[in-house]
């Protein structure tokens, strides 16, 4: 058994999927690069992961998904362009990772989150790791995952991240069964993945951030296939209840989900109000448009 205590250090980003409820934007685009104002969504979730000082970014990719890596490389004919014409470079910082810092592993057939998850095994080793799914774009100060891990550093053990819905809606999402409660922390007695609306145990959903310890990998390695035909990682997330602390942390700020359409359309306008070089003339725009 290792040390539930661990600091985490590693975090991974399942990135291989194809993004078809978004084509033909993404027929050559990966849907993690397609940008929310000005920053692609793969962009954030690394951001959330460096507040919360994760020094590792794992990305588990798939075929056509190399513009991930090349945006977090140095792009020398852009930076030289930029320094000839006097432009501030200042811009592209977040995008710069630090040499070796950064590691990707080919899913090769789309078997799941939990099978992707997986794939990372090696790289991951026997440490505690973060998963964040850049699809869910989470939007907070301190971040989603900072939250997580200043509660891990006082419980240790496992977390995820929950947000409450309304209850007619859980069958889409993977949702806690509750135990006790302080203050944001829930303790997670059972999970399960896209309940039945009347089998549901609480409308406290999973929302895309986790923290794991290395056993989970031992588990995916034998897990059979779930929902959807799938292999699943709350399947294997259950699995370790009761043997480890395993609890949830409520997310306190706003969750916009961009795989849909109308969630990306939300968090685009939703980001842009917030911008002080934007908000007022994005404000001025939509009062023209709607009226």
């Amino acid at each position: 058994m290792t040390d539930t205590r661990k600091p985490v250090r590693k975090a991974v980003f399942p990135v291989a999927g194809l993004g078809t409820r978004f084509l033909p934007a993404t027929k050559a685009v990966p849907k993690e690069m397609l940008s929310v104002v000005d920053r692609p969504l793969i962009q954030y979730a690394v951001d959330e992961a460096r507040e919360a000082g994760i020094e590792q970014m794992i990305f588990v990719t798939g075929r056509g998904k190399g513009a991930l890596e090349d945006h977090f490389d140095i792009a020398f004919e852009l930076e030289t362009t930029m320094k000839e014409r006097g432009k501030d470079l200042s811009v592209l910082d977040c995008t710069r990772i630090e040499p070796g810092n950064v590691a990707s592993v080919r899913q090769q057939e789309p078997l799941g989150l939990g099978h992707a998850i997986w794939c990372a095994r090696d790289i991951v080793g026997n440490e505690p790791f973060a998963i964040l799914l850049p699809d869910e774009l989470m939007w907070g100060e301190p971040g989603c995952l900072k939250q997580m891990v200043d509660a891990y550093n006082r419980v240790g053990g496992n977390l995820i991240s929950v947000l409450e819905v309304p209850h007619d809606e859980v069958y889409k999402y993977g949702v806690i069964t509750p135990g006790d409660v302080d203050g944001p922390l829930t303790e997670v007695r059972g999970l399960v993945e896209k309940p039945k609306v009347e089998e549901a145990p609480s409308n406290k959903i999973v929302s895309g951030r986790y923290i794991l310890q290395p056993e989970v990998m031992r588990l995916l390695e034998t897990q059979g296939k779930g929902a959807g035909g799938e292999i699943q990682l709350t399947d294997a997330m259950a699995r370790m209840i009761g043997q480890q602390a395993f609890h949830a942390v409520t997310f306190e700020g706003r969750r916009f989900d961009c795989g849909s359409k109308l969630g990306f359309v939300e968090a685009t306008l939703a980001l842009a109000l917030e911008r002080e070089d934007m908000g007022a003339d994005v404000q001025a725009l939509m009062r023209r448009m709607l009226g």
